[in-house]
């Protein structure tokens, strides 16, 4: 005889006091334990976190639990309950099958790993995830482009950098290399800015310390 699946039911609420009662989700869930034959191995349940929250304590021990053989099948309320974003979702459903643990949802029709139907719901979640993914890549590229061809700066603030020592250091005959040293810069960075300035090539005629590289 096959044993019974062992079950972890997994619980959440935001809020406290609110008229969400976390005690509604536990009793369907074990009703529907009951109804599949289930062994109940544990209740794990998290009260007062956001869903958005991608470690909770309660989500972490239990996943622990998962992850150590010690369950066969997480059962929830609904999705949200277990993560609010369909990345965070999938990858704990990626997770759990890696261990060879299902996920059934009570209150999401078809979302129930344990069975074909429900494996193929949950691959169609992953195809609209990618393609949500692709479309904000997409859009992000495109605001880029639009606003290097406006002339904007895109990506990390430029650092702010007072020229005027630099300029003083390479009029004293410093070379490019010991004057951004100095400055803690890079000597391509402080070249480039030099240039940005209109004040580097330097004027013909400085000199230059021996030994030291201009460019």
């Amino acid at each position: 005889m096959t044993r019974p699946l062992r079950a972890a039911i997994y619980a959440r609420v935001s809020t406290t006091g609110h008229g969400q009662d976390v005690g509604l989700q536990v009793e369907e869930l074990r009703q529907v334990a009951a109804q599949r034959g289930w062994t109940v191995y544990d209740t794990f349940i998290d009260s007062g976190v956001s869903g958005a929250k991608t470690s909770r304590p309660a989500l972490d021990r239990m996943l622990a639990h998962a992850r150590e053989g010690r369950i066969d099948v997480v059962a929830v309320w609904k999705l949200d309950r277990l993560a609010r974003s369909v990345v965070h979702l999938l990858d704990l459903a990626d997770s759990l099958n890696a261990w060879g643990v299902g996920l059934v949802s009570a209150r999401d029709a078809h979302v129930d790993t344990t069975t074909p139907s429900g494996r193929f719901t949950l691959q169609i979640l992953g195809a609209v995830a990618e393609l949500e993914r692709s479309l904000i890549r997409e859009r992000v590229v495109a605001g880029v482009r639009r606003a290097q061809a406006a002339g904007k700066h895109c990506g990390r603030p430029k650092r702010e950098l007072d020229l005027r020592p630099a300029l003083a250091m390479l009029d004293q005959g410093h070379g490019l290399k010991t004057t951004a040293k100095a400055l803690g810069v890079s000597r391509a960075t402080l070249r480039r800015r030099l240039a940005e300035s209109g004040s580097w090539p330097r004027a013909e005629g400085v000199q230059k310390v021996a030994g030291d590289e201009a460019a």
